[in-house]
């Protein structure tokens, strides 16, 4: 076990070293110290989450799916009515010696104690048992298990004008908030898809493990809004499709995962159809176009006592990443019934009812929720690779920052020139690098450290017969091609 801890954070090191090095992403203020749970995205970082997002968008607005883009700002009464200002907390604890404050299900996860349907009370009475100290000052004295509410309060207007808001903890509200006006712009069809994808913010107690736990991040987010009567209804094409498909499942009460039809995970675990549609399009993101391995991806269900206040059916997506020490939540697949909407007419005084259907009725929500700045630190751990002569990422190519770096074998014989022609020509259909530093085998290891998936080299022979060699990342391999295939060539 402890061989498997050390390799984990060797991996974590070495990939945070590259990150912060090569500018993937490095500690919001860091010439200040920094503080925890703020992180900032260098060229790199920044280039991989668009590339994410960009897919995401593709995968997941089919017909009727719309983008939208919210306020992360919103007004005490929004929370109120959702009921995060209730019951959107967190476990805290506070040592009576150092005053320190932390979550007290991660310390109980990280003395390897179970928390999986643990009451507040159970975590103060086995932390007391366990005689648990402080992970800081190392005291005994530890305080009970309370609850603390994660928003961010935000004092809108003037000195002394009471008028309360809260920064968004997730990106969902914003949706719900827009319904009513999108699906009188939509011409009034269910179902209707709202995707946002911003920023979300979370007074997290103790914000660890990089970009995978923050106090300001990025969520993916679609709302499904159906007609509930609908809910085991899917029309056939789409039924079609996913009906034999297999999902890697962990079901709440099973040891092991199991894959399972859709067809079978309907009849014999009882998820409804349209749920089992959107299980189906986020495994097939990850799996196809994303091109994460198959054994590193699960759902896993969540008891009641797991899932979100607001949750009826509520299956996380996992992967198994070796510098978080096993599987760990990227998303998950929501049944948010009517409890948004419904609440939002209730504090509202807002008729948020529809006329669907010859019925008039408030539409229940399924939500596809993925985190993205997770997800970035997901690609950093299962595509970095280490081989005898070099460190690498090997990025899908629909994901790597950088899709080809161009180079002139030496600064001379106009061969610089002859690169940036070619940079030119490339740069409006690909994300193009351009180097003429150090010797072409530190650029390729430079590039390869970075997961670009192809290198083009100007040399002498260019200048006389208008090729270029082109290099393959994984490979390492090199063809020469004309340079008025180039396009086409980097296309295939």
């Amino acid at each position: 076990m402890m061989k498997k801890e050390t390799g984990a954070i060797e991996k974590l090191d070495k990939i945070t070293t590259i990150a912060m090095k090569r500018g993937f992403f490095w500690p919001t203020a860091e010439i200040y110290g920094g503080k925890a749970g703020f992180y900032s995205y260098g060229h790199l970082g920044k280039a991989l989450k668009q590339k994410f997002e960009h897919l995401w968008r593709l995968h997941f607005l089919e017909e009727n799916c719309y983008e939208i883009e919210g306020s992360c700002i919103l007004p005490e009464p929004v929370f109120i009515a959702s009921g995060h200002l209730e019951n959107f907390n967190d476990p805290l604890i506070e040592c009576k010696t150092c005053h320190f404050r932390f979550r007290a299900d991660q310390f109980l996860e990280d003395n390897n104690i179970k928390t999986e349907n643990m009451s507040i009370d159970d975590m103060t009475k086995i932390i007391a048992e366990k005689q648990l100290k402080c992970p800081k000052c190392g005291s005994w004295h530890l305080g009970e298990a309370k609850w603390f509410n994660m928003m961010f309060p935000i004092a809108l207007g003037a000195a002394g004008v009471k008028d309360t808001a809260y920064l968004t903890p997730e990106t969902a509200q914003a949706s719900y908030l827009s319904f009513k006006r999108e699906f009188e712009a939509t011409r009034k069809q269910l179902p209707l898809g709202i995707a946002i994808i911003s920023k979300a913010f979370r007074n997290e107690i103790s914000p660890r493990q990089l970009l995978t736990r923050q106090r300001e991040f990025t969520q993916a987010e679609l709302q499904m809004f159906f007609d509930k009567d609908e809910i085991n209804n899917l029309e056939d094409r789409k039924w079609k499709d996913i009906s034999k498909y297999n999902l890697i499942l962990l079901p709440q009460k099973a040891k092991a995962i199991t894959e399972t039809t859709c067809e079978e995970a309907n009849k014999k675990l009882k998820i409804p159809k349209f749920y089992l549609y959107y299980m189906a399009l986020t495994q097939k993101f990850y799996l196809d176009k994303l091109q994460v391995p198959k054994k590193s991806f699960r759902f896993r269900e969540l008891s009641e006592k797991e899932r979100a206040f607001y949750n009826k059916i509520h299956w996380d997506m996992e992967l198994e990443l070796d510098t978080l020490g096993g599987f760990r939540e990227m998303g998950g697949i929501h049944y948010r019934t009517d409890h948004d909407l419904l609440g939002h007419e209730k504090h509202s005084k807002e008729n948020l009812h529809i006329f669907f259907n010859n019925k008039s009725f408030i539409p229940h929500v399924i939500e596809v929720s993925l985190g993205v700045d997770r997800d970035v630190w997901a690609f950093l751990d299962l595509f970095y690779k280490e081989e005898k002569e070099r460190t690498l990422f090997t990025f899908p190519k629909t994901l790597a920052p950088v899709d080809v770096a161009i180079f002139p074998l030496v600064s001379k014989e106009k061969m610089p020139d002859k690169a940036l022609d070619i940079y030119s020509m490339l740069k409006d259909d690909f994300s193009c690098f351009y180097d003429e530093t150090d010797s072409i085998g530190r650029r390729y290891r430079r590039q390869d450290e970075i997961g670009t998936p192809y290198c083009i080299t100007v040399d002498g022979q260019t200048m006389k017969d208008n090729t270029v060699t082109i290099r393959a990342r994984d490979s390492m391999k090199q063809v020469r091609v004309k340079i008025e295939k180039l396009k086409e060539e980097l296309r295939k």
